[in-house]
């Protein structure tokens, strides 16, 4: 936070005391400033600030639930726009939520999903009990139809979605829910995004209030509480926190990644280095 005070600071600075902006330039639909200019007799450079724009899905889920915390705190986050089926609890100046019943008809809404820079797609259902069918409607359907059209509205997006560790990139393995989710991955690479980021993460524990709404979960997440430290301590970077997947997603979004899917170590790197 002290960082940006600086730099937004400077930048007042700069245009009060009538000193150049050297460069103006888009990425993607973030705004970035380079400034520079001579300080106390030296030369006082900044590469960039930035301003996003963000879609959110599933964000009253407990993933989402901890992303858009994150991205409520972050100051370079102009908007966010949260697209689901019921209300969230959130309220603040740069949050706008949209209802959509049933999110299979992303088409009712597209007016409403342009000039986005990031889509943090945060939507997943547990495969318990279902068959590859249904599962596969839940996950593959409608993660692609969401993103098919968002591509077509903005080609510039980062498109980042949480997967799972163990997904299974061959499509072959045992597991269904793994085949399911790796032909998700797969046909996700294939849109013409300006970037997609397929998070792995495997435990994940919620903070500062985030919880599942699947009430099996929640018993689990009550019960390993006191174990979570502990843990975190034994293995950093495969207990991840809600915070943690904020960040990263976060990290992403504005830098990018040297790879596409990231795995829990990835995804904690990325997060501190987001700190």
């Amino acid at each position: 936070m002290q960082k940006f005070n600086e730099i937004i600071g400077f930048f007042k600075w700069q245009m009060s005391a009538g000193h150049r902006i050297l460069a103006r330039a888009p990425c993607g639909n973030v705004v970035s400033r380079a400034i520079s200019s001579v300080r106390r007799g030296r030369l006082y450079s900044i590469d960039q600030v930035c301003f996003m724009r963000i879609l959110l899905f599933g964000a009253t889920g407990m993933v989402g639930q901890g992303v858009l915390r994150e991205c409520l705190q972050a100051r370079d986050v102009e908007f966010i726009q949260a697209v689901g089926r019921t209300r969230i609890p959130q309220r603040a100046r740069n949050l706008r939520e949209v209802i959509l019943p049933d999110l299979f008809d992303i088409a009712a809404i597209e007016d409403e999903l342009r000039n986005f820079d990031a889509c943090f797609f945060c939507l997943g259902v547990p495969s318990a009990g279902k068959s590859e069918p249904t599962y596969a409607r839940m996950t593959f359907d409608l993660t692609l139809g969401v993103a098919q059209t968002l591509v077509r509205l903005n080609s510039q997006m980062t498109f980042v979605y949480v997967s799972g560790a163990g997904t299974d990139s061959t499509e072959r393995g045992r597991w269904m829910w793994a085949r399911v989710k790796g032909r998700t991955e797969n046909a996700l690479l294939q849109l013409p995004f300006k970037a997609v980021y397929l998070l792995r993460p495997g435990i994940i524990q919620p903070l500062y209030g985030a919880r599942s709404k699947v009430t099996s979960y929640r018993i689990i997440y009550r019960l390993a509480t006191p174990l979570f430290p502990l843990l975190r301590s034994a293995f950093p970077n495969w207990i991840l926190t809600t915070e943690t997947v904020g960040l990263a997603m976060l990290g992403v979004a504005r830098r990018g990644a040297a790879k596409s899917i990231l795995e829990a170590s990835d995804i904690s790197e990325i997060a501190a280095a987001g700190r």
